[in-house]
């Protein structure tokens, strides 16, 4: 498999994650990096009216996670520990979270994420570490086979 079909699967797996159907995420994976962005708007808000932390978290770990996976073709990667920044507050918009790998070993890969507002200007970063699991990639839901058929999914 190449690098490239190994990132359109991940991208795939992703868009078939039942949680995405709320956040309607789009993502890019290359390799040791990975770009997601989502449109907030009042869905995501919490009572004070602004994007509740949730989004944050989710784009950041998101976008960590995938980075630290493009890196992994065999197994889902997992996510052992991850630390949250919200450094500025934003109610509407295009969000973009970059991940990138910033270590990696046998045993983990270390990522790091940043979010940014459609004026770039960054309201949240985040840092995490990714160890390989046991599931097979291609048994995650989405992750498709060789032939392009989605007969890999388990659940």
């Amino acid at each position: 498999m190449t690098q490239a079909l190994h990132f359109r699967r991940l991208e795939s797996m992703y868009q078939a994650a039942p949680i995405n159907e709320f956040y309607r995420p789009e993502m890019q994976v290359s390799e040791g990096e990975a770009n997601i962005t989502i449109a907030v708007d009042e869905k995501h808000h919490h009572s004070g009216g602004g994007v509740h932390g949730s989004v944050y978290f989710k784009m950041l770990d998101d976008a960590a996670f995938f980075a630290a996976n493009s890196l992994e073709d065999k197994v889902f990667v997992l996510t052992t520990s991850f630390t949250t920044y919200l450094t500025r507050p934003v109610a509407y918009g295009k969000l973009t979270a970059k991940g990138k790998v910033v270590n990696s070993n046998k045993s983990q890969f270390i990522a790091e994420a940043v979010v940014y507002d459609e004026k770039d200007k960054e309201i949240g970063r985040g840092n995490g570490i990714f160890v390989r699991g046991k599931l097979p990639l291609t048994d995650a839901r989405g992750y498709l086979s060789d032939d392009g058929d989605n007969t890999s999914h388990s659940g």
